[in-house]
């Protein structure tokens, strides 16, 4: 969560703004692997994708820099050309994104995108050019063109993708307008797709693949690799549903892909180059990055604004550019911040009014409290929705005379308690406590004689399914087993 200063309207504007200019690809493409060509780039689709690229770098935590970088968008531009959009390599523009979130995606004008965190999950280069692939698959096939008058027929939530409005807001505009303004922590930029859409993607994305002379088997195993790691996910989070996390939110169902994904491939074969990906990746931060918080376990600590929270029982967080979220079957929330000029109650009822742009959200009342030394200040609305009454809250701190955070919550009415010990968990850390915030790297090894996948996972920085982690960071199911001599990830605490 790196804040900046604006209101959640104008991110939800600037959001809107992107996913127009993901529709505005003028390509064609035939039936995945039927060998489709798109037409070149041209100076209106450079112009649109040059205007939103430093929207979608400041939305997605920045573009990295450095040898790590440098390898993404070299692999980046040697799958692209395949596309036929341009043969000139410097016609794209490769980002490796600072995000923690799983996720990846293109825009017209030869702008390629995906998070570190993608990456950290991949296990050979192969796997990096078929995800970039999959993504200009999806500019080449016009996909975002083609979902752009739906999307804009279920106004703006359509064009974001809605993964919080569940059971607790319905189906109704306003819980809609709320969840799309929660859903910001998710940093959910790109359209959602339809199944078919998808396996066209993964059909060029594989075609790309075997033109470079890369395994095109190497789709299928990433995806796989994503549904491991959606399983886990849902695992650790408490979670019955694995498909909610952020890739395969806009990129549905990883798990039903990977067998239409290895029929595509064939008998094919390529190159993987699997050591040189591993070591090109090895020292690249995992999870969290302190600069933007991080999470552990229940607790989210921002060692630059120095603060400190804890989720509710039952609640899982997602830590992203602009938010924090907090997600549970009781209710959904978010920690963000606004323009704060320090009047506590101004802010409070203007982040009450940015929360929909259809219907005038107000508190029925406002109280001041402190919370742990910090002044703070908080409202209810209680707002009708589809499913009936939700409690709508926000929970203002004044941290300074010009810096003030704030969550939003959405309960069931009458429920709001349950965030109450979350509310007031909210404290200043210290400038100790701030120092020992260090970043998760990846650390890639070389298995020896005496290691087994328990005594290498008993390495990896967590507390918790170590194993767990370790063999989907791997790719390993859960019969396979490790050789000596083969490099495998571990994920351990920087320097």
């Amino acid at each position: 969560m790196t804040f900046n200063r604006r209101s959640l309207r104008t991110l939800l504007l600037v959001t809107s703004t992107a996913g127009l200019f993901l529709s505005g690809c003028a390509t064609t493409a035939d039936a995945a692997g039927t060998g489709a060509q798109a037409a070149t780039i041209s100076q209106a689709e450079a112009r649109q994708g040059a205007e939103a690229h430093p929207q979608l770098l400041q939305e997605f935590g920045g573009a990295m820099t450095g040898p790590q970088a440098q390898y993404v968008e070299q692999v980046g531009k040697n799958i692209a050309v395949q596309s036929s959009l341009s043969n000139a390599r410097d016609a794209f523009t490769v980002s490796l994104l600072n995000s923690s979130v799983n996720n990846a995606f293109a825009i017209p004008g030869g702008y390629i995108y995906t998070t570190r965190q993608l990456v950290g999950l991949m296990n050979n280069e192969a796997e990096l050019a078929g995800v970039l692939g999959h993504e200009v698959g999806h500019v080449a096939a016009r996909h975002a063109q083609r979902r752009q008058s739906a999307a804009t027929k279920n106004s703006l939530l359509g064009a974001l993708g809605s993964i919080l409005a569940g059971a607790v807001l319905g189906n109704s505009q306003i819980g809609q307008a709320i969840s799309s303004g929660i859903q910001q922590g998710s940093q959910l930029l790109t359209l959602k797709f339809s199944r078919s859409q998808e396996v066209e993607a993964d059909g060029l994305g594989i075609q790309y693949l075997r033109s470079a002379g890369y395994d095109p088997h190497a789709m299928a195993t990433v995806l796989q690799s994503l549904a491991m790691q959606n399983a886990l996910d849902a695992s650790l989070q408490g979670r019955s549903n694995a498909t909610v996390p952020e890739w395969a939110s806009t990129h549905p169902d990883p798990a039903s892909r990977v067998q239409g994904a290895l029929r595509l491939a064939g008998n094919a074969t390529g190159v993987t180059n699997r050591d040189t990906f591993l070591s090109r990746i090895d020292g690249l931060v995992y999870g969290d990055d302190p600069a933007q918080g991080v999470i552990e376990g229940s607790q989210f600590i921002h060692p630059g604004y120095r603060l400190a929270f804890t989720a509710p029982g039952g609640f899982y967080m997602v830590n992203g550019t602009q938010a924090v979220s907090i997600q549970g079957q009781s209710g959904q929330g978010q920690l963000t911040t606004a323009s704060y000029n320090g009047n506590l109650e101004n802010y409070v009822r203007q982040a009450f009014a940015s929360l929909s742009q259809n219907q005038q959200i107000a508190p029925q009342e406002l109280q001041r409290t402190t919370v742990n030394g910090i002044p703070a200040m908080y409202g209810t609305a209680r707002v009708n929705t589809g499913n009936g009454q939700v409690d709508v809250v926000v929970f203002a701190y004044e941290f300074s005379n010009s810096q003030a955070f704030h969550f939003v919550t959405i309960s069931q009415a009458g429920r709001s308690s349950v965030f109450s010990p979350m509310f007031n968990s909210m404290r200043r850390i210290s400038a100790n406590e701030a120092a020992q915030v260090i970043p998760r790297v990846i650390d890639v090894v070389t298995v020896g004689p005496r290691d087994t996948i328990q005594s290498l996972a008993a390495r990896m920085a967590y507390t918790d399914a170590q194993e767990q982690r370790f063999r989907v960071l791997n790719g390993l199911s859960s019969g396979q087993t490790l050789q000596v001599g083969q490099k495998v990830k571990l994920v351990v605490r920087g320097r």
